[in-house]
């Protein structure tokens, strides 16, 4: 198996995009329109699919075989109460400026101050949310 890619079904797809080039501190790597935006990694991709292009443009979208609401109705999971069990992880060398880059753009929902955690090995992060309620945790070096 390879490593492929992580997507977030968004609501306002070019706020998210806005907002993950700012948070990855780069552009979007690759875009189907505004149907999906896909940001290169080293191995695992972060993508947006935007949850209300197919229905806003259904005569671009071909399938084959059966429909399963439960993963093709983008419309739906878009606007289903986001229950925060999947949480964006990245890492950073200094931690405290990375915060710091974040209050300045001001883009962190909910932002938390750099918190410490100990289970197994010492931890250092903070936490925030995205546009659409998806928990990040940016984790790093940190200077007591």
């Amino acid at each position: 198996m390879r490593q492929g890619s992580i997507y977030l079904v968004v609501k306002d797809f070019d706020k998210s995009l806005d907002f993950y080039e700012k948070v990855l501190d780069m552009k979007v790597s690759a875009t189907n329109g505004k149907r999906f935006a896909m940001f290169h990694y080293t191995g695992l991709n972060l993508c947006l699919l935007n949850g209300y292009y197919d229905d806003q443009f259904p005569e671009q979208k071909e399938t084959k075989g059966p429909i399963y609401d439960e993963y093709d109705n983008m419309s739906a999971i878009a606007n289903a109460n986001n229950t925060k069990k999947v949480f964006i992880n990245l890492g950073v060398e200094d931690l405290d400026k990375e915060y710091q880059r974040l209050v300045d753009l001001g883009i962190g929902i909910n932002m938390t101050p750099i918190r410490y955690l100990n289970v197994f090995s010492p931890y250092w992060y903070f936490t925030f949310m995205d546009p659409d309620g998806n928990p990040i945790e940016i984790a790093g070096g940190h200077k007591e």
